[in-house]
């Protein structure tokens, strides 16, 4: 026997939790260097919502009441998350490289045709202050 197909359809990322050493400097990242909006915040978590076009990302202190469930910090010999995939519009390289170089970051490289959700379009990645890689994704060529 099969399993039944899902009752639903999956729509978007909805949102991404990422568990940070120094919520202000991470809240500062997200909103400065990406344009992210905090909505909501839970300091009795240690809990940060940011709105990030139509989905959440979520920022989580290591050593608040949610994040101590998670153990250590992410550091050199292991990480949160792989990456996280923000869907950029519009994607013009040479912009993106010189907002990132007023905030004092780089790149990891040049931008590379990768696969999304869209399909293939063009893609840069970045640090976060914590060492988690941010995808910043262009629309499908």
């Amino acid at each position: 026997m099969t399993a039944p197909a899902p009752t639903f359809v999956v729509q978007r990322l909805d949102h991404v939790v990422l568990r940070v050493r120094d919520l202000d400097i991470a809240e500062a990242f997200y909103r400065e260097v990406l344009g992210c909006d905090v909505v909501r915040r839970r300091d009795d978590l240690g809990l940060r919502h940011l709105r990030a076009g139509a989905s959440m990302i979520d920022l989580v202190a290591v050593d608040g009441k949610l994040g101590l469930r998670g153990g250590s910090a992410a550091g050199s010999e292991g990480r949160n998350v792989d990456h996280l995939c923000l869907r950029i519009e519009p994607f013009d390289e040479a912009a993106i490289v010189r907002h990132l170089a007023a905030h004092g970051l780089a790149p990891h490289g040049p931008a590379s045709s990768n696969f999304g959700a869209e399909g293939d379009g063009p893609s840069l990645y970045l640090g976060d202050p914590d060492g988690n890689t941010v995808e910043l994704k262009g629309p499908s060529r």
